[in-house]
């Protein structure tokens, strides 16, 4: 029966389902004059437009990918991660300054970046910028900067730097030279990786813990209430959030955990 149904006009969920669009897809679009404003009341969309503009979609995903854009923390580090350097997010400001970036939109009044553009960005531009930047210290990284190019936890770093004796200059920098031969071994690579996954999961089951707590706690108010032990049964809210938090965080584990031999 619903199926059979038509809408005669669309909010911004409705009108991104229909076109198959998830809502930062949706406001890109909007943004860029790729889908029309709501032509409605209330910020919506009428079914004839929605129809109108129905085919679309695909030209939404194909412009801006299936990723979320990201910030410039985030950006910097992905580029650094590609070609090797300690990007920092004054050097993406930079690159946008010299029309090697683009800012795909802003969020929370921060300019956010498209991973597509991100890794078409021509490498020895990046490397022009940090070189600018860093002058007689482009050939060294701080451990921190080294963290950032080998997509390792902090404390990861400072461990296996000691481990392998790595040498540190009078202000505590790397050379470059170094850090680069970490991130070119493989094995090295999976024994951080496995223990990076080892740490997440860890962190998602403290996630976890959390919520089972949460959860029966309800329950032992809402016991103390039908045992007439508490005047007022227990707000159901909290209890909505705790397993819908559940229910996502007990995925995230499934998909963290090893698969059974």
């Amino acid at each position: 029966m619903p199926d059979q149904m038509t809408r005669a006009d669309h909010g911004a969920n409705q009108f991104a389902t229909l076109l198959g669009l998830t809502r930062w897809q949706l406001r890109l679009g909007l943004e860029h004059g790729l889908l029309p404003k709501p032509d409605l009341e209330e910020d919506r969309w009428s079914a004839a437009l929605a129809e109108e503009v129905r085919g679309r979609g695909e030209e939404i995903v194909a412009r801006f990918g299936a990723e979320p854009p990201v910030g410039s923390a985030r950006a910097a580090a992905r580029l650094a991660a590609r070609v090797g350097l300690d990007v920092e997010r004054g050097d993406i400001e930079v690159l946008v300054a010299q029309d090697d970036l683009n800012v795909a939109s802003t969020f929370r009044g921060h300019p956010v970046y498209l991973l597509r553009d991100l890794d078409r960005l021509d490498p020895a531009a990046v490397r022009r910028v940090v070189t600018a930047r860093k002058g007689p210290l482009t050939d060294t990284v701080d451990a921190g900067g080294a963290s950032v190019i080998l997509g390792w936890p902090r404390k990861t770093f400072d461990r296996i730097a000691g481990e392998r004796g790595l040498a540190a200059d009078r202000l505590g920098r790397y050379a470059l030279s170094d850090v680069q031969a970490l991130r070119a071994d493989e094995n090295l690579a999976r024994e951080v990786a496995e223990e990076k996954r080892g740490l997440a999961l860890a962190r998602t089951r403290r996630s976890e813990a959390h919520a089972e707590d949460v959860v029966r706690a309800w329950l032992l108010r809402c016991s103390a209430f039908l045992d007439r032990d508490a005047d007022q049964p227990p707000d159901t809210a909290p209890l909505g959030r705790a397993l819908r938090n559940l229910t996502t965080i007990r995925a995230e584990i499934a998909r963290q955990e090893p698969p059974s031999p």
